[in-house]
């Protein structure tokens, strides 16, 4: 991998914007806990425009199927803009940027192209529409100081489909059949997903050369000896053979390496063996700490590597175990530090108190010290808990006040609609983020100042995400959330409250004459007789010491 490199800098102080909290020792980050924020590269903010179309990408596509301009540079104006500080955001995670086929396919919904990030052509190198590797370099760069991680989307699993402008990648690297039957471990391990999507042989520990393609594809870019030489470096300090999966292993951790993003999500966990991925978090882990090494002035802090795994249909209730039918996988035992929920959006139709204390249980019980990855919308799912938008501001309290890892899919702060006029399947999902509406329409305005009081509040308290939970009262509903794991830290929650005046009971959470503040409201009190009396207009507080 061709390799940008920038000056260094020194050690980074971690600031947000003027209406939060100054990140501290006080508050520390914890992947547990963290508030991540999921976004389209292609979909989220055009920062530069010379590259809205590359690669000879002209074809007419079906509704929101082609490329719309989002890039890189886009995400990086935003984070300096203080968009994410306001949400409370310090987790971003992008769809793939590895350079995708560069032709269109056309599965009877019109062309499409591969503005998703999930057709990889090229492991090695970004995708230009997208941006360059200096555009990455400094989004990171901005990222941390702003005390934001960055995470990667990874794909091991599959190549781009094929295309009459985009060669067929060798035999010995993929087979374009069986189509997975997902009726038991082999059946969905060792298979195509789709039809016309080859699957990468990740079970096989074979040799293989590199394919004839990819050779010439380097040699008229001017890196064939550079690419060559590091695969040679990186086999021989591993010894793994020269398989597959191990080649793509290396290009992917090459992203840790060269510019120390925080994180990946892997894609379609289940399609592969779990060592596949235990050998992934392994390198990821090493090339972790090499980038450290050799950039001792911009590392944050000694939070570790950060790996979440997608394992279509696994949710909390499982625990610790994904079942195939005829067999049971412990993916946590294999590299995760989390996992995907798919089950939350079926959990936010119970009760808070049901859901909230049901989770924590589990977190603090069989997960300790791994997670999960709660959502209520994502890019690919067609049954989302709010599809019509019309219980943004409940989706938001249940998906930023859960115990665990919160996922906010981008859009979700500003009710971007999930249905769009003559779109079809997944593409409504995933149209361009509607900053006009956050600029004009006071309704979106008033969901997303929501999501900016919570997930604030979430990103100053690791007891949010990842504490452990106890119910005060339950009517009115209050509860709290206490965290002790190197640093104590401590906060009330009310729900559905009265507006107006409210005494909230605090147990022994802050002490009797401790000076408490309301964070959604911005009001402060004093605790009196283990109670708090506030008189706000809404009917959520969120209470913290002073």
């Amino acid at each position: 991998m061709k390799k940008y490199l920038i000056p260094a800098f020194a050690a980074l102080t971690l600031t947000g914007c003027s209406s939060t909290k100054v990140a501290s020792a006080k508050t520390p980050f914890v992947w547990e806990g963290a508030n991540m924020y999921f976004l389209m590269t292609d979909r989220f903010a055009n920062g530069d425009k010379s590259n809205d179309v590359t690669l000879g990408r002209t074809k007419e596509t079906g509704k929101l199927r082609g490329f719309e301009g989002g890039d890189i540079k886009g995400i990086t104006q935003k984070i300096e803009e203080g968009y994410f500080d306001k949400l409370g955001i310090n987790a971003i995670w992008l769809t793939p940027i590895v350079e995708q086929i560069h032709d269109a396919t056309n599965e009877g919904q019109g062309n499409t192209y591969g503005f998703h990030g999930y057709w990889a052509k090229d492991w090695t190198v970004l995708d230009p529409n997208f941006g360059t590797e200096k555009d990455l370099a400094e989004l990171v760069e901005k990222a941390h100081k702003h005390g934001i991680r960055i995470v990667l989307d990874g794909v091991i699993n599959h190549t781009g489909p094929v295309t009459a402008m985009d060669a067929v990648w060798p035999s010995d690297w993929v087979r374009t059949e069986p189509q997975c039957k997902y009726d038991n471990y082999e059946n969905t391990t060792a298979c195509t997903l789709v039809k016309n999507l080859p699957d990468v042989i990740t079970e096989s520990d074979k040799e293989v050369e590199l394919p004839p393609f990819l050779i010439e594809k380097w040699k008229k870019e001017g890196r064939y000896e550079q690419e060559v030489k590091e695969l040679d470096a990186f086999f021989k300090r591993t010894g793994y053979p020269r398989a597959p999966k191990y080649y793509i292993i290396k290009w992917l951790t090459d992203y840790v390496r060269d510019y120390g993003i925080d994180g990946y999500r892997a894609d379609t966990v289940k399609h592969l063996g779990e060592d596949v991925w235990a050998e992934f978090s392994k390198q990821c882990d090493y090339a972790f700490e090499e980038w450290k090494r050799n950039n001792p002035g911009k590392v944050v802090d000694d939070t570790p590597f950060f790996t979440v795994g997608e394992v279509y249909g696994y949710g909390i209730s499982g625990q610790r175990l994904y079942d195939f039918g005829d067999k049971k996988v412990d993916y946590f035992a294999n590299g995760f530090t989390a996992l995907i929920n798919f089950e939350m959006k079926y959990s936010a139709t119970k009760p808070y108190e049901e859901m909230f204390s049901y989770y924590s249980g589990i977190l603090n019980g069989n997960l300790e010290g791994k997670s999960v990855l709660n959502y209520l919308a994502s890019h690919d799912d067609g049954g989302p808990f709010d599809k019509k938008r019309e219980r943004a501001i409940e989706a938001g309290t249940k998906l930023l006040l859960a115990p665990g890892i919160s996922q906010v899919y981008y859009g979700d702060e500003s009710a971007r609609p999930l249905e769009v006029p003559g779109a079809e399947g997944d593409a409504n999902l995933r149209s361009f983020m509607n900053w006009d509406d956050i600029a004009n329409n006071s309704e979106t305005q008033k969901v997303l100042a929501h999501y900016q009081k919570l997930g604030q509040f979430r990103k100053n308290h690791p007891a949010v995400g990842a504490g452990a939970h106890a119910m005060i009262t339950a009517s009115p509903y209050v509860f709290e959330r206490t965290y002790g794991k190197g640093i104590d830290d401590s906060v009330v929650i009310g729900l559905d409250l009265p507006k107006g005046k409210k005494t909230i009971i605090i147990a022994d959470v802050f002490r009797e004459g401790a000076k408490v503040r309301d964070a959604y409201s911005g009001k402060t009190a004093t605790v009196k007789g283990g109670n708090v009396e506030l008189d706000t207009e809404f009917d959520i507080v969120l209470l913290e010491k002073i």
